[in-house]
């Protein structure tokens, strides 16, 4: 599975969603193009929050690493403890947002 992230994030912030992408190969050599819409830690770890245009209520997450050069990569999320942490992470963050926007 190759990716590629079109723009560089700042952590734990809701990102415009007309700003980036993500862009995946699938098992099956297709490729699905997301929208980014934020990148946050949970324990130390780095996750990606992301939605297709076509299908907006469904959305992803993936674990998100940079090497030391700073390039991205993401992985998929093996377990089921990790995706509710995800989840609930993610959650707070939009409610967060939600919140400062009153």
């Amino acid at each position: 599975m190759s990716k590629d992230i079109n723009t560089p994030a700042e952590e734990e912030d809701i990102i415009d969603p007309e700003e980036m992408y993500l862009t995946v190969e699938l098992e099956d050599g297709t490729e699905e193009t997301f929208r980014i819409l934020s990148i946050f830690d949970v324990k130390n770890q780095g996750y990606i929050a992301v939605y297709n245009e076509e299908r907006i209520e469904d959305i992803y997450f993936y674990r998100y690493f940079e090497d030391e050069d700073g390039n991205p990569s993401i992985d998929n999320i093996e377990s089921d403890e990790e995706f509710e942490a995800v989840s609930d992470r993610f959650d707070m963050l939009i409610d967060d947002k939600e919140f400062d926007q009153m």
